[in-house]
């Protein structure tokens, strides 16, 4: 389980001196600069809009924008596929020049045409969508020979002296022995693994394959246990967050831990749930009523055990009991035995459906051409 000793000790700085003044931090600021894609996976909640939509971008200055109000230490840039912005080697080139760690988020389809655009730094990560083996992943993000391309995008960036990872989302039906099998392979191209279970965006075309939360946790414990308790592998992923998908930690989410900002605003209340979205970070930081959400309080938020949510939570006990998390990360991850109590999700209030609502809203100030709203998203190329 491993991290770049600079990233480590940059991050885990930042957290300690966080965590001593007390509140509500970010630690890493993730960023749709747009929407627009070019593939549709059914499990993906983040392309559904219309084409006028599709068609914003945030700007170069919105993005740095961006950082300088949350100032958190790194940043995670997704989408939409982000080399489809035309100016995503200057916004890259811009969070470097800030010392902040950037993670650029792929389908991979286009980094071979991209990539001589990017320069290695040891503040830059390529992560790469990849979803399991070659049956796995091309039926996620159904498209066949998407794998192929995956695996030569990642040598590729290797061969030019880039550090990747790869980014796996795992969703119902999966089988234990072969994504074991995967990270196996992963582990013999020397690639590190962020792992992390499938969100049941409300949109998504495919709601048939998302995780509950007991059979979230069995499966952790069935594929760790092929792994030597998981240390077979590198993970980014925290121990504690391993060990929590595992079932052997009891959780509350820190959705402000990774706040998101795409071309709608900021979005409340976290990466996952759009529930509304304001101009600014401190609007969302003061404005949200961070009571309402989360596991056991909302019902959109039931079987939520993603790492934009619980990663944050991880980092805060790793400071409050760090023996725990160095025993984890020692010994590995817990696969048998009784697991840690659920949270009571009977008293979750029902959810509410507010898609319609954001889009009409968005095309409306399209539409009228409003100078407020042309501050925030600007045009596409």
């Amino acid at each position: 389980m491993s991290l770049p000793l600079s990233q480590v000790a940059r991050i885990g700085a930042y957290t300690l001196r966080q965590h001593i003044k007390g509140g509500k931090y970010p630690l890493v600021l993730m960023l749709e600069p747009l929407f627009r894609c070019n593939l549709a996976c059914p499990g993906c909640g983040k392309i559904d809009y219309p084409d006028a939509i599709l068609n914003q971008r945030l700007s170069f200055e919105q993005c740095m924008e961006a950082i300088e109000e949350c100032g958190a230490p790194a940043v995670s840039i997704a989408g939409g596929e982000p080399l489809l912005h035309r100016d995503m080697p200057r916004i890259v080139e811009g969070y470097i020049a800030r010392k902040k760690f950037v993670i650029l988020c792929t389908n991979a389809l286009l980094l071979k045409k991209k990539i001589d655009d990017y320069k290695p730094s040891p503040f830059f990560t390529w992560s790469i969508h990849l979803d399991g083996d070659k049956q796995m992943h091309d039926h996620a993000v159904d498209l066949p020979g998407t794998y192929e391309v995956a695996l030569e995008a990642i040598e590729l960036a290797k061969s030019k002296g880039f550090r990747v990872q790869v980014n796996c989302t795992v969703f119902d039906g999966a089988n234990p022995d072969r994504l074991a099998a995967f990270f196996d392979e992963m582990k013999s191209r020397d690639v590190e693994i962020t792992v992390s279970p499938g969100y049941a965006y409300e949109r998504a075309a495919d709601q048939q394959h998302f995780l509950n939360r007991e059979r979230t946790k069995q499966f952790f414990r069935d594929v760790f246990s092929r792994g030597n308790k998981g240390k077979n592998w590198a993970f980014t992923n925290s121990p504690l967050f391993l060990d929590f998908l595992a079932g052997n930690q009891t959780y509350e989410c820190t959705p402000w831990s990774m706040p998101l900002r795409t071309v709608f605003g900021w979005q409340k209340p976290c990466y996952l749930l759009g529930e509304g979205y304001v101009d600014s970070f401190r609007e969302l930081m003061e404005g949200t009523d961070w009571e309402k959400y989360g596991v056991g309080k909302y019902e959109k938020c039931s079987n939520c055990m993603t790492h934009c949510g619980f990663e944050g939570t991880a980092a805060t006990d790793a400071i409050r009991h760090p023996l725990k998390m160095l025993q984890i990360a020692r010994k590995g991850v817990k696969t048998d035995g009784p697991m840690a109590p659920e949270v009571d999700l009977s008293k979750a209030r029902p959810a509410d459906d507010v898609y319609s609502s954001h889009v009409e809203r968005e095309l409306a100030k399209i539409k009228a051409e409003n100078p407020a709203a042309a501050k925030r998203v600007v045009n596409a190329a």
